[in-house]
């Protein structure tokens, strides 16, 4: 935060007068040059041509999921450890190895599949991306606050996102288009339980659990890795989620009640905090398992492999900007610092290229030197050109006339490696095939059998809604999806629907154009003026 000094300063005459972009001082920012004060204006209209013309261009393309989203800057603080053991003993990522290290980060927080101005209380995952600005370079932990997800195959990702998000017609999103793809996709059933229980809305940012939900990889001094996930618990805030009715009532009177729960806490001194856990498990099949290690739709039983604490992440101070910092924040799953690495996860895998790759459209090929996504270390590299380039980026010393490597006349060298790289070996055909141990259905009847009675009933209730609006297919394929999962749990969105679907058949109500019934009957008459 600025110091005193700094806020003094900034309130100058100087520091306060109105310029252009090129830094010319503005006299008159009320009036265009006309001929007269009822003519035509000028073509010389320079203020005014510089204003209007950015302001035509000031919005960069929406991010295609994770539109809607908030932000703020931190610490991590490491504990030395993983759980009882030093963290060396799994990796050599150097922002674990001290207790008491610290390492700033920014943080953002999203919802999914809606646009940048629609409301935060509508059902939907959450993204929780954080970046750490370490000192071997930047390191994105790209996640949401649900610890699994829809698909397991990257190659289904374009697909799920186009079914959940609005017709593109109507330019609604429809209950009918999001089941049509999930009923048709099983591994999609545990999601689908998390996501309709209570979990699916959570009361706000700081309230919620976050996850890598991929299969990550950590890789110690002699190259050895092991498999981890990653998991931010919120230590001091705690969890909590809402109901849909709680989240209608909101939305009447707000839409914008996470961003500002997040801005206000950390303004008024509540700084939220995390602690970064792990999971580890030995780089193998692990015959002995129902699934799949590396299948995204599954969680990695606690008592098992238990949540063993790295750190933990202060959030303690609000943006400056929102547009410069939280709308061009870019995070990608590959960003990763030595002694972290991928697996085969085939999620992750499609996750790596198309994340930066995103982003390169959505900011632009120069993204990674906008202050908020550029390394807090030594950056150079033989990369140049490209729309909005800052500044080269040549090392201390590099002969500016050579940009390419090897080179023998005063151009940039590969370090030194820090340990032996990780080689894993892979004896096998290359197929289209998915993973053999699928088993779709039984963490999705675990998890809802570890519901309370209220969530149960509220996931039930929210799941009936939906489908009543689906067809008669559609709805079979869930619900004996549900049945397999857990025969309560199916019989109870059975009897769900056919009593929802009853009701709104009696009311002349189809969902989701309720809204639509309402403002023509509830709309009062009004005189031309």
């Amino acid at each position: 935060m600025a110091n005193d000094k700094d806020k003094k300063a900034s309130t100058s005459a100087d520091d306060m007068t109105l310029t252009t972009r090129q830094g010319h001082p503005v006299t008159d920012n009320q009036n265009l040059r006309t001929v007269g004060d009822r003519g035509p204006s000028t073509l010389e209209n320079y203020h005014f041509f510089e204003k209007i013309t950015h302001f035509d261009r000031e919005r960069v393309p929406e991010r295609v999921v994770h539109a809607r989203g908030a932000g703020a800057h931190g610490v991590f603080e490491a504990y030395g450890k993983v759980g009882d053991e030093q963290v060396s003993k799994y990796t050599r990522a150097k922002l674990f190895q001290e207790s008491g290290k610290q390492t700033p980060v920014f943080a953002r927080f999203s919802t999914v599949i809606h646009g940048g101005h629609s409301p935060e209380t509508l059902r939907d995952p959450r993204g929780f991306a954080v970046k750490f600005y370490t000192e071997d370079g930047n390191w994105d932990l790209v996640g949401n606050n649900l610890k699994i997800f829809f698909i397991r195959d990257a190659m289904k990702f374009p697909d799920m996102v186009h079914a959940f998000k609005p017709d593109p017609l109507t330019n609604v999103q429809d209950m009918q288009r999001f089941f049509d793809f999930v009923s048709l996709t099983p591994e999609a059933t545990h999601m689908i339980t998390f996501l309709f229980s209570p979990w699916g809305i959570p009361a706000n940012y700081r309230q919620m659990q976050g996850s890598g939900v991929n299969t990550y990889k950590w890789v110690n001094q002699s190259g050895e890795a092991v498999l981890v996930k990653y998991h931010w618990e919120p230590i001091k805030q705690g969890i909590r989620n809402l109901k849909q009715a709680e989240a209608n009532a909101i939305q009447s009177m707000a839409f914008n009640h996470a961003t500002l729960d997040l801005y206000q806490a950390i303004d008024s001194g509540d700084f939220p905090e995390w602690e970064l856990a792990v999971q580890i498990m030995s780089d193998d099949a692990h015959d002995e398992l129902d699934f799949d290690p590396l299948d995204p739709t599954k969680l990695w039983p606690q008592d098992q492999f238990p949540f063993l604490p790295v750190g933990k992440m202060t959030l303690n101070r609000n943006p400056a900007d929102y547009f410069v910092e939280v709308e061009q924040a870019a995070f990608g799953t590959g960003v990763l610092v030595d002694g972290l690495d991928f697996s085969d996860d085939k999620l992750l895998q499609g996750r790596t290229f198309s994340y930066s790759d995103t982003q390169r459209y959505r900011v632009g090929t120069n993204y990674l030197q906008l202050p908020i996504n550029a390394a807090k270390t030594h950056v150079a590299t033989n990369q140049t050109g490209g729309q909005m380039q800052a500044r080269p980026e040549r090392g201390r010393g590099q002969n500016p006339h050579v940009n390419y490597e090897p080179s023998s006349l005063g151009g940039l060298h590969e370090a030194p490696a820090d340990g032996p790289a990780h080689e894993p070996h892979y004896d096998a055909n290359l197929v289209r095939k998915k993973i053999e141990r699928t088993n779709d259905f039984k963490q999705a009847g675990d998890t809802y059998r570890a519901l309370e009675g209220w969530e149960q009933d509220e996931l039930v209730g929210n799941l009936s809604d939906a489908l009543a609006q689906c067809t008669e297919g559609i709805r079979n394929r869930m619900i004996g999806y549900f049945t397999e999962a857990d025969a309560e749990y199916g019989k109870r969105v059975a009897d769900g629907v056919q009593a929802a679907t009853k009701a709104k058949a009696e009311s002349g109500q189809i969902d989701p154009y309720q809204g639509v019934d309402i403002a023509r009957k509830a709309g009062h008459e009004a005189d031309p003026y």
